[in-house]
């Protein structure tokens, strides 16, 4: 992998061109719950519609995964010039008023490149909150890329805890809201995409320990291989907002983005694990 993260982009996206082919007309990777999803999300669209997305989203699908393997060399340099933080004035507002920021993500555009871009234009402590995978060999592998330019990954579990240790610092800890919860954490639905979806109230529980300001981090593909991200305040004092305010801004946020453009979201992942009939009602 290393030896091909070394070759330049414009044969990348050859290989990922090939890549495409296999996914989507020889293995057929997933295709039945990509379709699955987009027929639950979009009933309002017809099959073409529907075929159209689910076919984009595979082209993209194969880029991202040859954008990740760049990551294992891409250099500092290279990361900044292919993604662009348009609103860095709003950090620098928060840095002077001393506030520790957490970005809310989806699995939305190339997620890891904000990160690594993140990391290497800032000089404030970076975490990346993360959900360990059952693969030790791939676990390890994202852990190291992630910490590439000075980013700190913290396994979810250890969220609290990390924030306790960097209370007396200016932090920003990006996580990932689309993330599915166990059968046993699925304490909160919502409609997201037309469908009760169960959702982490982590970010909103931290933001309110912590008083952190929240924001959405909106993520969008100028064109191949490059990217911009927004920084979008969802709110500036988290101990004030009502109960599930700041979860709901979030998933709301990043549907926004997905009926936008929805090929560039991963529908491949299997998102709604739970029955649909299970209640909107949290349990407090």
């Amino acid at each position: 992998m290393y030896l091909v993260s070394l070759l330049p982009f414009w044969l990348l996206y050859i290989v990922s061109d090939i890549l495409f082919a296999a996914l989507y007309y020889i293995t057929h990777y997933r295709r039945k719950v990509v379709q699955e999803n987009l027929r639950n999300s979009f009933p309002e669209k017809t099959n073409e519609e529907r075929a159209y997305i689910e076919r984009e989203y595979y082209k993209y699908l194969a880029d991202l995964i040859v954008e990740t393997i760049k990551t294992i060399s891409i250099s500092e340099k290279e990361i900044r010039r292919r993604v662009i933080h348009t609103n860095p004035e709003l950090l620098e507002k928060y840095y002077q008023q001393s506030k520790s920021v957490i970005a809310v993500s989806g699995h939305y555009c190339n997620w890891e490149y904000a990160a690594l871009n993140f990391s290497a234009a800032n000089d404030i402590k970076f975490m990346i909150i993360y959900k360990p995978l059952s693969n030790a060999t791939y676990d390890d592998f994202f852990i190291k890329i992630r910490s590439r330019f000075g980013g700190i990954p913290v396994a979810m579990k250890q969220t609290m805890r990390k924030m306790i240790e960097y209370k007396n610092e200016q932090t920003v800890s990006v996580m990932v809201g689309d993330q599915t919860p166990a059968m046993n954490d699925a304490n909160y639905f919502t409609n997201f995409l037309n469908q009760p979806t169960a959702v982490f109230l982590g970010i909103e529980k931290l933001a309110k320990s912590m008083d952190d300001i929240v924001t959405f981090y909106k993520m969008e593909r100028v064109k191949r291989g490059y990217y911009t991200y927004t920084l979008i305040p969802l709110t500036e004092n988290a101990k004030q907002t009502a109960l599930y305010e700041i979860t709901e801004a979030h998933v709301k946020c990043l549907e926004a983005i997905i009926r936008e453009k929805p090929q560039y979201w991963l529908w491949s992942h299997r998102r709604w694990k739970f029955n649909a009939d299970r209640s909107l009602t949290p349990k407090i």
